[in-house]
């Protein structure tokens, strides 16, 4: 399995040009998906931290671009993975807003923890889901039909929440007081101190 390091990831988001919100929102999707990740893996559930790592930091990678084209960007997110040789973090980019496979069985999966934090954060804060889904459905729900998918969508996450959350000691509410902001605020400095020496 190849998996980007850190500072790959950064480098491809530099290479895409991501909008500075896009890359503040990724970084604390990032965070989010790690304290899952890191409670999940004190209660015994296997998960590949790094895998999850660089899904989180890359799920919006075509996010600025699609903007402009229309794209799926979870399509085109997966495709400019693939040919930089990341097919496995391809996979979770492709399901970081709908889960190919959906089921309360086993344990969570990295599709699905990198799934559920993209939900939890509302541009650049931890909100809870209810936040999170007035967003989507004020600013994607211009038709009736992707209103449907939205509230279908959103009724899989509320099963996804539980399934993670059972495994846990904490409550989805306690996940934004767990990320201290300024640690999320340090992770956006190390990135943009990043980009400047490469400059």
């Amino acid at each position: 399995m190849n998996i980007p390091s850190r500072k790959e990831c950064y480098r491809l988001i530099q290479d895409m040009d991501m909008m500075a919100h896009i890359v503040a929102h990724s970084l604390l999707v990032c965070r989010v998906a790690l304290l899952l990740t890191d409670r999940l893996q004190a209660h015994d559930i296997p998960l590949n931290r790094e895998l999850i790592r660089a899904g989180a930091l890359l799920h919006d990678i075509t996010k600025t671009r699609s903007i402009r084209t229309g794209e799926m960007h979870t399509e085109t997110g997966a495709e400019v993975l693939i040919e930089a040789g990341y097919p496995e973090v391809a996979d979770l980019v492709r399901q970081h807003v709908r889960l190919h496979v959906n089921t309360d069985q086993g344990p969570p999966t990295e599709a699905e923890v990198v799934n559920y934090a993209d939900k939890r954060v509302l541009h650049d804060r931890v909100a809870l889901m209810a936040d999170r889904l007035g967003y989507i459905m004020e600013r994607y729900g211009t038709t009736p039909e992707y209103r449907a998918r939205i509230r279908e969508t959103w009724k899989r996450a509320e099963e996804l929440e539980e399934k993670i959350f059972r495994h846990l000691d904490i409550s989805p509410a306690q996940v934004s007081d767990l990320i201290p902001f300024e640690q999320s605020n340090g992770e956006l400095a190390d990135f943009q101190e990043l980009i400047r020496s490469k400059g």
